[in-house]
């Protein structure tokens, strides 16, 4: 939990339901240690690394009618980019064009993010202010967003200047995996099959002629013939 996390996450309602449940003398202590320290937080090395292979997040915005949204952003791995110490974006792809999202920002630039690593069960919470940069803007920091050899139609960028993390307890996230992910292991486990496989049809061969040698087929019988009736 990044220094300015419980400033932002832990509301007086939030603390009421800690002390309900006896956490929150633990979470005002962190809370309390963040008192007079600049922010935002800087983005470290270990969210750098998780981000870096990362292939989907989950982005929270705010309308305008006050409800939550919640959109799903994926790509390659690694098109979450971190543009400096404090902030992230990535490349935004075509969708089904009803830009609720972008349009959120426009009134609301706060946002929440959920980034998952499946197998791994680890689970980054982040707290920034999201900017949408058009190419016509920013042709520069757009392309530079682009992941390379991916084919999409890249309609603007995001940028979101991070405020606080947190890593997620790996409780109840189940492991799930990629084809990218399992084709080592299956690889490995095609090629011993093509072994075993060849193994097999030798020995095979190998039977087949040995009972050829020990078992001759039996020589054709001629058919008796029989005395001409007088």
């Amino acid at each position: 939990m990044s220094a300015h996390y419980g400033q932002i996450a832990f509301t007086g309602p939030v603390r009421d339901v800690q002390e309900r449940y006896g956490s929150r003398r633990f979470y005002d202590r962190h809370t309390a240690r963040a008192a007079g320290v600049p922010g935002p937080d800087p983005i470290p090395d270990d969210v750098r690394e998780f981000l870096a292979g990362r292939d989907e997040c989950y982005l929270a915005t705010v309308g305008e009618t006050g409800w939550p949204y919640v959109q799903f952003r994926g790509g390659p791995p690694g098109f979450l980019r971190v543009v400096d110490d404090h902030r992230l974006g990535w490349a935004d792809f075509r969708g089904n064009l009803q830009h609720i999202s972008t349009g959120n920002l426009a009134g609301d630039d706060r946002v929440a993010m959920i980034v998952m690593d499946h197998p791994t069960r680890q689970r980054l919470k982040v707290f920034g202010r999201a900017r949408v940069v058009f190419a016509e803007d920013d042709a520069d920091l757009v392309r530079s967003l682009r992941p390379p050899d991916y084919e999409a139609v890249v309609e603007r960028a995001v940028v979101v200047s991070v405020e606080a993390f947190d890593w997620n307890c790996q409780q109840h996230i189940t492991p799930r995996y990629s084809v990218e992910e399992f084709e080592p292991l299956l690889g490995g486990l095609r090629e011993r099959i093509a072994a075993l496989e060849a193994e097999n049809a030798g020995l095979l061969a190998r039977l087949t002629g040995e009972f050829a040698v020990d078992r001759p087929m039996p020589a054709r019988r001629e058919a008796p013939s029989w005395p001409a009736t007088p």
